[in-house]
């Protein structure tokens, strides 16, 4: 059994540490808690693969080496959380130097206590699972056998079939032809190694990569990038006109306590991620390197010739964990349009729209709940934390957290809020249809542009329970607009 794969059960299971109550496996770690401590100090999913040496109390867990592994680390966080420091939010800590060392930034001050009912799984993940996945990343392609390597994008298929350990080397997928992982084993490992690179298809419904499954790794080898041919394509407009091009680079649909990590990639067409119908999700340690597409070219006019290239979507996903990810861009960094409990912490985001709720309403899934940001950079950005709602529309946003951001060189709102949200633009008349209540601003500092407005809120009447604590953004030229709370913007 491979040690790395019960983080994807950390998840769901870590979820109950606050609650141990309501999950026995969590319930009896708890009541155990003497000799489950000296249990848990030496036991890994590795070495204990038979029920032949487990205590008593590891019956509740079903004698479960991956429900042990994540208790073990419930039962960890539950005593090391109480000493944790608060989380640094000077610059030079938060912010990743280079995307080549950014995967490597996480420390113990920046395993911040997350006020989501996912806290207790953010604070074990990010501790520790960063180290984790990069030696399996490692000892993923060194122990593939070479029947399970694919040098060739035909070979894909047949590998998939046969392997669990799967390395994709080198791939060159052909106009048209995506890399289609959805046929893995529960349990697989997929190994991106050398360039990943794709032919132009010129098709809005074509998904360069997509993938599905349950307990799925999916990582990079050292050295490794995948490159989406952005340039192919990238024409000012995104999705939002122009030529025809793929709407999403990565899909991952309806993936259950999988893992995503160690990537890096770069010149995506238009969105990067999108996240859809996933639960029990950990994403960690990516570097998306949009940069390439800030400068014009002849398609574009004046415009940056990447458009709409947000680097994460999440769309009816609930209990994920997005940390210690660089994102360079023009779009949002994170968007979340509708999902539960979702974490996303550790962040570096430059170029792009910053951190988003939204934008909410007119679609499938309109409930956003239970998210929170934080322990996160956004610079060179239009906007720092950002909640829309689409006008006209009927929606929930509720329990919101941003938490320790530091903003720098905001074009155009440090914090906006809106209810009159249109994708051509605001209307500039709130509806009340979307819902807002909860929402939590604390620690939220930095500066904008003399272009840039601080605070901009625009509510209806369906705006609730806003808390600013320790919030202070400087610089911003136009002035501050705030019609809820009753208070007005930040002092």
């Amino acid at each position: 059994m491979r040690s790395y794969i019960f983080l994807g059960a950390i998840l769901p299971l870590a979820l109950a540490c606050d609650n141990p109550q309501n999950d026995a496996c969590a319930s009896a770690m708890t009541a155990s808690s003497g000799v489950a401590a000296a249990f848990c100090a030496t036991y890994t999913a590795a070495v204990v693969e038979t029920a032949s040496s487990l205590p008593a109390f590891a019956s509740a867990c079903g004698n479960s080496s991956k429900k042990l592994s994540s208790a073990c680390s419930c039962l960890h966080a539950s005593t090391t959380l109480q000493t944790v420091v608060k989380p640094s939010t000077n610059p030079a800590v938060m912010q990743a130097t280079t995307t080549s060392t950014a995967i490597a930034t996480t420390t113990s001050t920046n395993a911040a206590v997350v006020s989501t009912p996912a806290s207790s799984a953010a604070a074990v993940i990010k501790s520790s699972s960063t180290s984790v996945v990069k030696a399996t990343s490692v000892a993923s392609v060194s122990n593939a056998p070479a029947s399970c390597t694919a040098s060739e994008y035909a070979q894909i298929t047949s590998v998939i079939a046969a392997c669990t350990n799967i390395v994709l080397e080198n791939i060159s997928a052909p106009a048209s032809s995506t890399i289609l992982l959805t046929k893995l084993k529960t349990g697989s490992t997929v190994t991106f190694a050398g360039k990943t690179t794709f032919g132009t298809t010129a098709n809005n419904d074509f998904d360069p990569i997509y993938i599905e499954g349950t307990d799925i790794t999916i990582t990079g080898a050292p050295g490794h990038v995948i490159d989406g041919n952005g340039p192919a394509y990238w024409d000012g407009q995104g999705s939002n006109g122009g030529s025809d091009k793929p709407d999403h680079f990565i899909v991952l649909h309806k993936m259950v306590n999988g893992i995503i990590s160690n990537l890096n990639i770069k010149n995506w067409p238009v969105h990067c991620f999108d996240v859809t119908g996933c639960d029990g999700m950990l994403l960690t340690g990516l570097n998306l390197d949009n940069s390439a597409g800030d400068a014009p070219n002849s398609a574009s006019g004046s415009k940056p010739a990447a458009h709409n290239s947000d680097g994460f979507d999440f769309a009816s996903s609930n209990n994920v964990i997005l940390s210690n990810t660089v994102v360079a861009n023009q779009d949002d960094c994170v968007a979340v349009t509708s999902g539960k409990n979702v974490t996303i912490t550790g962040m570096t985001c430059s170029g792009g729209h910053g951190l988003s709720i939204g934008s909410v309403g007119g679609k499938s899934n309109n409930v956003v709940s239970g998210i929170t940001f934080s322990d996160s950079t956004v610079s060179n950005s239009e906007n720092g934390c950002r909640i829309k709602s689409n006008s006209g529309t009927n929606g929930t946003i509720e329990d919101i957290t941003y938490k320790n951001i530091k903003l720098s060189g905001i074009s155009t709102y440090g914090i906006d809020v809106q209810q009159d949200y249109l994708n051509g633009g605001p209307t500039g008349t709130p509806t009340n249809g979307v819902t807002i209540s909860g929402v939590t601003f604390q620690n939220v500092t930095g500066t904008a542009t003399s272009s840039a407005t601080n605070y901009y809120i625009l509510c209806g009447t369906g705006c609730s329970d806003f808390t600013f604590t320790d919030v202070s953004i400087s610089g911003g030229g136009k002035a501050s607009s705030c019609n809820f709370p009753s208070t007005g913007c930040p002092a």
